[in-house]
């Protein structure tokens, strides 16, 4: 991939993790925003697989780990979003042909991604919230990702399969 290739993507995940962190911080329900990270990560896994996408995961993740107000062990974030590509890549091709499967892939992702950021804390003893918390908090992520995936992914999902280079014809 050349430079103005990783150049724009990795725009795009800084961008992401921009609005999430500055923007829709303004529009949180109960301290929880749309993960715009998570959805720009599932859509890379789309449309160039699950190597890419846990590239972009990794980066994105720990982009998110420490942007401020970040108040969590860095890294917990990076797992997540990389355990969400791989998840991702397994549904590839599903995902690929139906938008329903794809926004399905959005949800499932949500909830593993906010599963495992939220028990990881409690792994680490990082701000653990009680169980009836943490639910609430994993629901309204995934009523925000719901929303915002349709929105964004098919967009997304075309400017990362843009950025993949040509094939060499031997």
């Amino acid at each position: 991939m050349n430079i103005s290739r990783m150049g724009l993507v990795g725009f795009v995940i800084l961008l992401a993790v921009v609005l999430q962190v500055a923007v829709f911080s303004l529009f949180s329900v109960n301290g929880v925003v749309p993960n715009l990270a998570m959805i720009v990560v599932v859509a890379a896994t789309i449309a160039r697989g699950p190597q890419f996408g846990a590239t972009v995961g990794f980066v994105a993740g720990l982009l998110l780990d420490l942007a401020p107000p970040a108040d969590h062990v860095a890294g917990r974030w990076a797992l997540a979003l990389v355990l969400v590509a791989i998840l991702a890549g397994r549904v590839r091709t599903d995902a690929r042909r139906s938008p329903i499967a794809g926004l399905a892939t959005v949800a499932v992702c949500s909830f593993i991604a906010t599963s495992v950021f939220a028990l990881s804390g409690v792994v680490l003893g990082d701000h653990a919230l009680p169980a009836s918390e943490m639910t609430q908090v994993i629901g309204i992520a995934l009523l925000w990702d719901i929303v915002c995936a349709p929105l964004l992914l098919p967009g997304l999902m075309a400017l990362f399969e843009r950025t993949r280079t040509p094939e060499l014809a031997y």
